[in-house]
């Protein structure tokens, strides 16, 4: 149905015929001829139909935001004064030969523009819509990148990637399990896994040495800044490597994925020993940006006689 992406199109399809597939960002009508903005995955790409296009013209008459289209026509150089050097596909568009209107729709309830802000919850309510809009579309692509990184980062490592179950048994970990009814054994339930802590403790005394996972979690915890009832975590055990190996993996992990996708060079990461942090900061997560520690005053107060102080 589809022989390019709308936002694929350049300069190189001049004078080639294309088919593309999309949904319908704009309309604009100019008094005999009609500019579609048709947007996919990849981006957006202007459209234009004229009047010599007797069927493909009335149809366009018709085409309103979030329909989805199929178009053929021919890629041109845009004429003078309307390159648009916002848009990736600014330099050209594509003459309409043939519309096709694969689904109608009716006026969305967001508006899928980056001007526009819009409650969570009507968000969450339309969420298929709202992941049409461009900034959504591209922190999907990100993490889809994000993760390909991990991934050709551990296998180059030599480890393996290994799926674990996630119908299992409780455990004692350090939240509540989500619970899922058993259909063929009255009254038992599976647990839905917390981390695959004992499947990878399991492959690790099989001698698989080097697993790594893209892993979904579930805890049934209230929900905190840093706590969430489902997750995905980088999840990663080895055999026979020291606290210092681990860390190095995972410190030139976050490099890369750093430099190649934000072009940002870390450099080497500062390390502080638990007992340091707990000692300056009471935590063993602080924020360096903080200037505040904590100061032992214990030789201050260590001839008070209020018990509070003086005890041990």
């Amino acid at each position: 149905m589809r022989s390019q992406y709308c936002g694929n199109l350049n300069e190189t399809y001049v004078d080639q015929e294309v088919t593309l597939c999309g949904w319908v960002h704009k309309r604009r009508d100019h008094g005999g001829v009609i500019f579609l903005d048709v947007r996919d995955r990849e981006g957006i790409a202007q459209v234009v139909f004229d009047p010599d296009t007797v069927e493909s013209f009335a149809i366009a008459e018709g085409v309103r935001s979030e329909f989805v289209v199929q178009i053929t026509g021919k890629v041109r150089l845009r004429p003078d004064g309307t390159i648009n050097k916002d848009m990736r596909t600014g330099k050209i568009e594509v003459l309409g030969k043939v519309l096709t209107v694969l689904n109608a729709a009716k006026t969305p309830p967001i508006q899928l523009d980056e001007h526009t802000e819009v409650s969570e919850e009507i968000r969450l309510r339309y969420r298929y819509i709202d992941l049409r809009r461009p900034e959504m579309a591209e922190r999907l692509r990100f993490r889809s990148k994000v993760v390909n990184t991990i991934r050709n980062f551990l296998d180059e490592g030599g480890f393996l990637d290994i799926e674990t179950p996630l119908l299992t048994k409780a455990t004692p970990e350090g939240a509540r399990d989500y619970l899922v009814p058993s259909r063929t054994h009255h009254g038992r339930f599976f647990a839905l896994p917390q981390s695959p802590q004992l499947f990878k403790q399991i492959l690790m005394a099989a001698g698989m040495d080097k697993y790594y996972q893209i892993a979904k979690c579930f805890r049934d915890e209230d929900l905190r800044a840093d706590r969430q009832p489902e997750f995905t975590q980088i999840d990663i055990e080895t055999s026979f490597m020291d606290e210092e190996q681990i860390m190095s993996i995972t410190e030139e992990m976050i490099r890369q994925i750093f430099k190649t996708h934000l072009d940002v060079e870390l450099g080497e990461f500062p390390r502080m020993a638990y007992s340091e942090a707990m000692l300056r900061f009471g935590s063993d997560k602080p924020d360096l940006r903080n200037p505040l520690e904590l100061t032992d005053v214990a030789d201050l107060l260590k001839d008070v006689e209020f018990k509070v102080f003086s005890g041990p």
